[in-house]
């Protein structure tokens, strides 16, 4: 898979792609990632990229023009067609299931707004997908794209190394995840589970889904109205 992700500050990126489960998957090859700076395709001298909102308001608004010439550059560079997300509060709500399905495509483009947001002929002159994380609004669009690439990226086949690990997660199966412990088997008078202790992987597998089906109604019921038959997990998320 390849990730093309545009905006203003190109450089926050960079620690974030080089470390962990996105680090690794880049540099194991599963992904490439390259992050394009809409002031590289300014119109001025002072690399302009916003100005007033007609009508009056507060703050500015990305312009079209650096916008439409950073992704029509970045596009020329590579074969095919991309999916292109921007990234706005105004967006579906980001899924795991959407997640699975952008994890599919070879080749994704994610547009970062700043300021107040991108001019409106940005939304309707190019075919894109817009996705929100959530009902909050950020300073920009890059912690969302952060996230959006983590979400992706560990689903590529060999990105988490065990081969169950990402279909077992919170959300994949319908629910969340049970209850996990490690050692010491007492903390602080707080022990683990004698049934995880039994070496009964049928009895620990029934507990688990159990206890995520608990979970889930208690911390989540929207997750669980109506949805009985989705309700039985496989393993940890």
């Amino acid at each position: 898979m390849h990730i093309d992700v545009l905006t203003l500050f190109p450089e926050v990126f960079d620690p974030y792609l080089s470390t962990s489960i996105v680090g690794r998957a880049v540099e194991g090859g599963l992904a490439s990632i390259d992050c394009t700076s809409f002031r590289d395709f300014a119109h001025d001298k002072h690399r302009s990229v916003d100005d007033r909102p007609f009508g009056g308001g507060p703050g500015m608004l990305l312009m079209c023009g650096p916008i439409f010439d950073t992704l029509e550059d970045v596009e020329s560079r590579r074969t095919g067609e991309p999916v292109r997300i921007l990234l706005t509060p105004q967006g579906e709500p980001l899924t795991q299931r959407v997640v699975a399905e952008l994890a599919t495509a070879p080749w994704l483009v994610m547009l970062c707004g700043h300021y107040e947001g991108f001019d409106e002929r940005i939304r309707t002159g190019i075919p894109v997908r817009e996705i929100s994380i959530g009902d909050y609004v950020l300073s920009g669009g890059e912690p969302a794209a952060m996230v959006l690439i983590d979400a992706i990226v560990r689903l590529l086949p060999g990105a988490l190394g065990a081969e169950h690990a990402a279909a077992d997660d919170s959300f994949s199966s319908g629910v969340l995840e049970h209850p996990q412990y490690t050692r010491p088997r007492d903390f602080r008078g707080m022990t683990v589970p004698d049934v995880l202790l039994s070496g009964d992987h049928g009895k620990i597998a029934g507990w688990r889904s159990e206890q995520a089906i608990q979970r889930t109604h208690r911390r989540r019921p929207d997750l669980a109205i109506d949805k009985p038959n989705s309700l039985r997990p496989t393993a940890s998320g």
